[in-house]
């Protein structure tokens, strides 16, 4: 195991505290709760790049991807080849997110109010922060496991690793809001990036391509390299993770934060396109990374949990000094992506959920004490569940059935809403109730004993994927075409 010294401590030292004085910085910008939110819709081309590019990749991102290509070799980075022809096509088209945009509002559900009525707007809410929640519920545990293994603490920090890493994310979040998030996000764009192409260019330099793509035949075959042929794949992943892609797109609320906190319709669209290649980067780098786990060690020294096999590595490879670098690199791309989140379901909370208690009624004032009250909540709920939580089988497995509770209902009803004039209240119902159960009743089976093989082997998260979106697509036509239209009269 590595030994995390001095020097690694105080690089680690100065980034944090430089994030931190960042961070708190800018609070006294935040005047008011669209400030707090969504910036004041001020946020320019290349700082929304960095913003978004930062908050995409994390430890726990950073983690289902190196495992991907440690189970999966280069197939492995199939959905960032989809995320990013998803990403590029919504933004130079702008397929949905230019009427999302141009309607002026904080949140999706705001828009679907306009069209579904207040009650849709306020189950749409529900369900975003549930599956965002329980989505977000594993990065704090993710994050720890990473930073515990790479560095050679000793396990029993682990919860107290955890535990800071919400605080120094907390902090500044609940002070600055979206502001504070865009500022950092861009020192931690920076750093993260340094210390991914530094860590890459050691592996490639000590293990070595030929080597790399040597393991991936042995071990895979074709497989290894074309997610159609590969017996754990096949084309239901690649059909799921497809349709995880455009919806991610659309309705992915760190996503769509950023394109709502755009100065204008053009830059939220510039901000999609420009990003897109990153969405590439972001999978294949980690998965180069898992790939390198898997040439290198044994099948001993990664043990039974194939998720620890990249920080297994990395703890072993990683010199003093570059050490230091990556784990800044980690921590930076952590705090971005867990204060984004945090501040992302925060606002739909308030916005949506909480919206008929003070609409026209709460000062700026209290709508900013109770925003920050709700991000201070959120990270106490995402310390428990990470803390209790069993995850099982596949981190990427988990995130995709959790981000369909609410990804696979909301894209079908943005879709609905900007291009089909027969979409109504009682098919964004039935969109919803399908949406949500199908994945929900998923993870209860994955975690009784008496269902657990049938979940798993039997129904598998991939053909739960594809169910989902079809299910929600067709009780939104079901139940629009089902709802009796209002005959009007004209008047003589």
């Amino acid at each position: 195991m590595s030994d995390f010294t001095w020097l690694d401590g105080s690089i680690v030292g100065v980034y944090i505290i430089a994030t931190m004085v960042a961070g708190i910085a800018v609070r006294r910008y935040v005047g008011n709760v669209e400030h707090f939110l969504i910036a004041g819709r001020e946020m320019k081309l290349y700082l929304g790049i960095a913003s978004l590019a930062a908050t995409e990749f994390g430890i726990v991102t950073c983690m289902y991807t190196a495992q991907s290509g440690y189970v999966n070799g280069f197939a492995g980075a199939t959905p960032g080849v989809l995320a990013a022809l998803a990403m590029f096509f919504v933004g130079y088209t702008g397929f949905c997110v230019k009427p999302l945009r141009d309607a002026g509002v904080m949140t999706i559900p705001e828009l679907f109010e306009l069209r579904y009525g207040p009650h849709i707007r306020w189950l749409s809410g529900v369900v975003i922060v549930l599956g965002g929640l329980l989505n977000m519920g594993v990065f704090l545990r993710t994050g720890g496991d990473f930073l515990v293994t790479v560095c050679g603490f000793d396990p029993k920090y682990l919860e107290i690793t955890m535990t800071a890493l919400l605080v120094s994310v907390a902090i500044y979040t609940v002070l600055g809001g979206m502001l504070s998030v865009l500022v950092t996000d861009y020192l931690q764009f920076f750093v993260m990036s340094v210390g991914l192409l530094a860590v890459t260019a050691l592996i490639l330099v000590n293990v070595g391509w030929d080597r790399l793509s040597a393991t991936v035949e042995q071990q895979y075959g074709a497989g290894g390299f074309n997610p159609f042929v590969h017996p754990k794949m096949g084309w239901e992943y690649v059909v799921a993770n497809a349709m995880l892609s455009v919806a991610m797109v659309l309705t992915w609320q760190t996503t769509i934060q950023r394109l709502l906190a755009a100065k204008d319709t053009r830059t939220g669209r510039q901000v999609y396109t420009r990003t897109s290649f990153f969405f590439l980067c972001r999978w294949l780098i980690p998965v180069i990374w898992g790939i390198a786990a898997l040439a290198v060690l044994t099948p001993d020294q990664v043990g039974g949990n194939t998720l620890l096999a990249m920080p297994k590595l990395l703890s072993q490879i990683v010199p003093m000094g570059l050490m230091g670098v990556l784990i800044a690199a980690m921590l930076a791309a952590d705090m971005s992506t867990d204060s984004s989140y945090m501040l992302t379901w925060s606002s739909v909370i308030y916005n949506d959920i909480l919206a008929p208690f003070h609409k026209r009624r709460w000062s700026q004032k209290r709508g900013l004490l109770v925003s920050r009250a709700i991000v201070a909540l959120i990270g106490v709920f995402l310390l428990f569940y990470g803390l209790w939580y069993p995850l099982r089988g596949n981190l990427w497995d988990y995130l995709t059935v959790t981000a369909n509770i609410y990804m696979s209902s909301m894209s079908v009803l943005l879709i609905a809403c900007c291009y089909w004039k027969r979409a109504n209240n009682w098919g964004a119902a039935g969109a919803i109730l399908f949406g949500a159960s199908v994945p929900i009743i998923f993870l209860i089976m994955e975690q009784l004993p008496s269902t657990r093989h049938l979940a798993k082997e039997q129904i598998g998260p991939h053909f739960s994927n594809i169910a989902t979106y079809l299910l929600a697509g067709a009780a939104m036509v079901a139940g629009s075409l089902l709802k009796p239209r209002i005959k009007t009269t004209r008047a003589s």
